[in-house]
């Protein structure tokens, strides 16, 4: 789910830490100083004003890389825990909130059912490496293709969309398809620098990016929107919503992604010698399913069903049925892989960076930072009374080009999410479905198609040296002008058809 999980980066001020590591460090711990130290703000709280000096701070940190992300986390969360004890509670004008009550505040985010939800598909994605049932689907995949060029990128792209149903995690899933695609070169004797290479690793990276729109399980930045709408509304939005919102996006645009890459990376030959005969090698090499696989499989199938009935045929929330599926995966005998299997390369830094942005946005809506700051987005840009197209629009257009600097869409969902719910409570535009709306900017949130560094699956892909940053960027300017496009006609369309923008007079 990203996940997206966060990709590492050097820990702060490291020998080797870049001058830019090292400057963002500076400018987060300054940043953080003038704003708690400035001159109180009309209708914004103590705490208020705290929490948005320690949203400066992670937004510096985040974006320079300047700490590794799981102890930016730990950072983060002592610095909440003592500037806002020696903060009055909001609604009051003396006495201190305290450690106990600001150390609540700090861990809010690690009750958060989303919380489970990701440290779960985690699990899951452990489960397919352990089996190895990711590869057996992908290579099964692609032996039904015929061996050319643009069969295998379509190949490609199905065993990615296929995979973003099942591997809720775009790092996991990125992970398991590189080493495949690269597998691919090697045994089709293609120059692992040529077009054609490049084409099919930049189109298996870029499909991951595109389906986290459209599946709720599908990356971890979806799940922080789910996280703030619960907190915020006590609503949560099933599986099939999401999907019935955000798949006809995803596969407009990934037709989009088809055309651009195999026009803008034109492959050196249209068919490759021995193509079909290299993949079967590869799957007769896994020999047949094995029990553990079949297991998996069935697992896997059984929560995807559970998940997109939800609210239809049961009352089971996505992430209770997941974490029955957990249960299930790691129990004696019945299950796929034992607790110490499943701790092999776990991302627990993921995990304590997820909960911590989540507390990071909760804390920002319970001392009216947020709304605050929402407050004076809506003044300045005069969104009072803007139509709901207008908004969204300008909100997209701000998060997309915000995420140039971000290397992690889930650090960009924590701490842009709860003020877009904010600006969204303050307009005064009659009818707008502030819920649906916030999901729809939770898509525009996953559209980081321009650097390498926007995404983990982006620098996993360009770990492969197969293409150059200039072809990511080509490539991915053109795919974000088309999802920014799309942006505009299902705005003008499907989305209000469908009451995701507007709510209807009755």
């Amino acid at each position: 789910m990203s996940t997206s999980p966060a990709t590492p980066a050097p820990v702060a001020a490291a020998p080797g830490a870049s001058w830019v590591q090292r400057a963002g460090l500076i400018a987060a711990l300054v940043a953080l100083a003038a704003i708690v130290l400035m001159p109180a703000a009309q209708g914004l709280p103590v705490a208020g004003q705290v929490m948005l000096g320690i949203l400066a701070f992670a937004v510096i940190v985040w974006m320079t890389e300047a700490m590794d992300y799981a102890v930016s986390a730990v950072v983060i969360g002592a610095l909440m825990i003592f500037l806002l004890a020696f903060a009055p509670a909001v609604g009051k004008t003396e006495g201190d909130m305290g450690t106990s009550a600001a150390l609540n505040l700090a861990l809010s985010g690690f009750s958060s059912s989303a919380v489970a939800l990701v440290a779960a598909a985690c699990f899951i994605a452990a489960a397919m490496t352990a089996t190895g049932l990711d590869r057996r689907i992908a290579l099964t995949v692609l032996s039904k293709v015929e061996a050319r060029s643009n069969q295998i990128v379509i190949g490609a792209m199905v065993v990615g969309i296929l995979l973003s149903f099942i591997v809720p995690s775009a790092t996991a899933r990125a992970a398991c398809l590189m080493p495949i695609m690269m597998g691919f070169v090697l045994a089709f004797r293609v120059d692992k620098r040529s077009r054609f290479a490049a084409l099919l690793v930049l189109t298996a990276a870029q499909t991951t990016s595109v389906w986290n729109i459209g599946i709720k399980t599908a990356a971890a930045q979806n799940m922080v929107a789910i996280g703030f709408i619960e907190k915020q509304f006590g609503h949560d939005i099933t599986w099939t919503d999401w999907f019935i919102a955000g798949a006809p996006f995803s596969v407009v645009l990934s037709v989009a992604l088809y055309f651009i890459m195999t026009r803008m990376m034109r492959p050196e030959m249209d068919e490759i010698a021995g193509g079909k005969a290299a993949i079967r090698a590869q799957l007769d090499a896994l020999g047949p399913m094995s029990t553990k696989e079949w297991k998996l499989l069935a697992l896997v199938l059984g929560l995807l069903a559970f998940w997109s009935t939800e609210k239809v045929l049961h009352s089971l929330d996505t992430s209770s049925t997941t974490i029955g599926a957990i249960a299930i995966m790691l129990a004696p005998r019945i299950g796929v892989m034992s607790w110490k299997d499943s701790q092999k390369g776990f991302p627990w830094g993921t995990v304590v960076l997820f909960a911590m942005g989540i507390s990071v946005g909760s804390a920002l809506l319970k001392t009216n930072a947020a709304s605050w700051l929402a407050n004076l987005i809506v003044a300045n840009l005069g969104l009072q009374n803007a139509s709901a197209f207008a908004i969204l629009m300008l909100l997209s257009l701000f998060l997309i080009v915000i995420h140039l600097g971000f290397a992690s869409a889930t650090a960009l969902a924590s701490t842009m999410i709860p003020i877009v719910i904010s600006v969204l409570m303050a307009v005064q535009t009659p009818g707008i479905n502030v819920i649906g709306m916030t999901m729809l900017l939770q898509f525009v949130v996953s559209i980081g198609f321009i650097l390498p560094v926007n995404s983990p699956q982006a620098m996993i892909a360009y770990g492969t040296d197969t293409f150059t940053a200039r072809d990511f960027v080509r490539t991915g300017f053109a795919l974000t002008l088309v999802a920014m496009v799309l942006l505009v006609v299902f705005a003008l369309t499907y989305w209000p058809m469908m009451g995701y923008m507007t709510l209807s007079a009755g």
